[in-house]
């Protein structure tokens, strides 16, 4: 089973986390997902590439965009296993953006792309800059889905791994209750 797989490299990269940490939503975990342990390995990013575009490999599609940074490696990766453009958006001011000179044309028929989805905001940024541009959203794609239950964006959605995993508001959570230290990892610059 392909999610078994998926773990199996999470596990075996030591992408796999277990602490008190402090999520790019601002919510707290006991579980991080550390993904650049997997997409540093050229044979795991492949294989989670590869995966990702025969999703949608019999639909049509012009152009997979992906969020800075996570989102450029596996962006890059499906466009080429379909043989497509791909780009990826910046945050700048909180906010996502094209720049680079990367475009969406009215009508392209768009696959998003994502790393980890906790609370989904990220992939919502990217629907909205695909819709303010007059792309069709052929797809979501995601390497894990951290939810208990599939958040809904609308379009068609899937993740090559459902991984459901605790999170918390800050002022809840139950890890600073306990004085268990707090671990930043990997931030981009999302508000």
């Amino acid at each position: 089973m392909m999610s078994n797989k998926i773990l199996a490299l999470l596990e075996n990269t030591e992408a796999l986390l277990n602490g008190h940490f402090l999520l790019t939503s601002g919510r707290h975990s006991n579980v991080y997902i550390e993904k650049f342990r997997l997409l540093e390995e050229p044979n795991s990013l492949d294989y989670v590439c590869d995966k990702m575009a025969s999703i949608v490999k019999t639909k049509k599609v012009d152009l997979v965009i992906g969020a800075a940074i996570g989102g450029i490696l596996i962006a890059g990766g499906v466009g080429r296993h379909l043989n497509k453009k791909h780009i990826f958006s910046e945050r700048v001011d909180g906010k996502m953006e094209l720049k680079r000179g990367f475009n969406i044309n009215k009508g392209d028929r768009v696959v998003i792309v994502e790393d980890i989805i906790t609370t989904g905001g990220s992939v919502r940024e990217l629907i909205q800059l695909s819709e303010n541009f007059g792309a069709i959203i052929v797809q979501i794609l995601n390497l894990v889905d951290r939810n208990n239950k599939q958040v809904e964006f609308g379009y068609p959605s899937k993740a090559l791994l459902h991984l459901p995993s605790k999170s918390w508001e800050a002022s809840s959570c139950p890890l600073c209750d306990k004085n268990i230290p707090l671990t930043l990892r990997g931030r981009t610059g999302k508000k």
